[in-house]
């Protein structure tokens, strides 16, 4: 695309987002902080050419993330913030232009060795060029970024609760009955894997359990058919 193609995107992505934004927030009285967060994010995604406008899931995806999961949308801002100014981010565009979503090698990982989703933003992919590395975005933290879509609002209270309520169990079970195993491995367990939007992420993955990195205890069978069943059509 050129330059002026891609101005011209820039700009009616930032303005169509700012106005569905707006509108949502004010039914929440903060429709101009609202506006503000939605038309950032619409402006480096028209720039990046990040939706897929050819296809029903590049408007669902913009639609979402300008109205009902901008709360999660404008977590991803503060990811992007943080890709923009880190030197050695890495942004991976193959990843990310007409993928709905912003990737990075690097950029906001709060802890080492894992990605991190933050809305439609994706940090920590690492070697996109090792296979295992690319199926973890595409199937695995894509599908947190789609969680974050469909439960809005809902998507932290939801992964916040169960780890704070899974960390607890995971003491309580440590203590009582499972001293014989590492204490971190047992509330890692029930308060990371064993959440159920990671659950989920993981079965999409192909990749429950993740081998030697759950304790013997929760569900054993993925939640649901692995995506690449699914378009291999099996």
């Amino acid at each position: 695309m050129n330059l002026g193609g891609r101005l011209v995107e820039t700009a009616a992505t930032s303005i169509a987002a700012a106005v569905l934004g707006g509108a949502v927030g004010t039914l929440v009285g903060i429709p101009v902080v609202a506006a503000l967060c939605a038309g950032a994010n619409g402006a480096i995604s028209g720039w990046r050419r990040t939706y897929h406008w050819s296809c029903l899931t590049g408007l669902v995806a913009f639609t979402l993330d300008s109205t009902w999961s901008l709360p999660m949308t404008s977590a991803g801002l503060f990811a992007n913030a943080v890709g923009i100014v880190q030197r050695d981010a890495g942004y991976v565009p193959e990843l990310s232009t007409r993928q709905n979503r912003h990737v990075y090698r690097r950029g906001f990982m709060p802890r080492r060795g894992f990605a991190t989703t933050l809305g439609n933003v994706v940090a920590g992919a690492g070697d996109v060029e090792r296979p295992r590395c690319r199926r973890l975005v595409t199937d695995h933290e894509d599908v947190h970024c789609w969680q974050a879509r469909w439960l809005g609002p809902l998507y932290p209270a939801v992964y916040v609760g169960w780890t704070v309520f899974g960390g607890g169990v995971g003491m309580v079970i440590w203590a009582v009955r499972r001293r014989d195993e590492r204490f971190t491995k047992v509330v890692e367990s029930t308060a990371y894997y064993l959440n159920p939007l990671e659950w989920w992420a993981y079965s999409r993955d192909d990749h429950w359990p993740p081998s030697g990195k759950v304790a013997d205890l929760g569900w054993r069978r993925p939640c649901c058919r692995p995506l690449a069943d699914v378009r291999g059509g099996r």
